[in-house]
């Protein structure tokens, strides 16, 4: 098994308005392997603009521009967008936050999984249901038979975002973007969620980017962090000394955070700073 790398150096994503340019990616830059590496920050900081820019699947008003953007050392941002369907999927997937806006409505699950396999691979559709019937039940979905003919609307959310989680790595990728997949989802289903992306990376040996705004949930889960702020990144370290991060910004959301081990009447309040914008 090859090491696999996903490289991003000085990315800007811009969208021209009516009113001026928004800079809503500035300069971000980090490389990733056959890890764990979590994108964490605020509402609005860039993350999942991030991820999307990776895969180019960003709004038609959006700019895209980089010194590097690369997977095991193919130019992502000079591909044509034929090589880039070919990319989505089959080379990185995408796991969006929230199945209710990310399945159609008026197919049935099981057939937009085994599409997912068709698209990528020549098969035929005994094959790809085959195939779908036997990635729902990696993903831990009880009586894959019956949950295949239901319709999005006919399952709940925590069932939905394991139906994205098997379409997006039934291709096989060798790296997977997930964005807040457990967003959505209480607690007990986030858990099942988390173990079951959790196995799945370690069995195929997958690098896996994920975004979130949970800084307790990246610390257990990943291996390394990012902390965005403003389109930046301000801060890295490694996941298990997240509590330990220097950086203002990070220090201000560990401080937000509440704590059953420390009770407090009011939690403190983030106070930014201009000169983060240039850090």
């Amino acid at each position: 098994m090859t090491d696999i790398s996903l490289e991003v150096r000085d990315l800007h994503v811009r969208f021209d308005t009516p009113h001026g340019v928004v800079h809503a990616v500035r300069g971000v830059g980090f490389r990733v392997g056959r890890e764990k590496v979590a994108i964490v920050g605020e509402s609005g900081s860039g993350k999942s603009m991030t991820g999307r820019a990776i895969l180019r699947i960003t709004p038609r008003n959006a700019r895209i521009s980089a010194a590097r953007m690369a997977l095991d050392g193919e130019d992502l941002l000079d591909a044509s967008e034929k090589r880039m369907r070919e990319i989505r999927g089959q080379r990185v997937s995408m796991i969006l936050q929230d199945p209710r806006f990310s399945l159609n409505p008026v197919m049935r699950v099981g057939d937009q999984v085994a599409e997912a396999y068709l698209v990528h691979r020549r098969a035929s559709r005994a094959e790809a249901r085959e195939r779908a019937l036997e990635m729902l039940s990696q993903v831990r979905i009880r009586d894959p038979k019956r949950v295949y003919g239901l319709y999005p609307h006919e399952v709940s959310g925590g069932m939905g975002q394991r139906i994205m989680i098997a379409m997006m790595l039934i291709p096989e990728p060798a790296f997977l973007i997930a964005d807040e997949p457990t967003s959505a989802l209480d607690v007990t289903v986030r858990t099942q969620v988390l173990a079951i992306l959790d196995d799945l990376v370690a069995r195929r040996g997958l690098g896996l980017v994920f975004i979130s705004h949970d800084l307790n949930l990246v610390s257990t889960f990943c291996d390394r962090v990012l902390v965005m702020y403003a389109g930046r990144i301000v801060e890295e370290c490694a996941a298990a000394d997240l509590a330990h991060a220097e950086h203002p910004y990070t220090r201000g959301l560990l401080d937000a955070m509440p704590r059953l081990d420390a009770p407090r009447t009011r939690l403190a309040v983030l106070s930014r700073d201009p000169a983060w914008l240039d850090a």
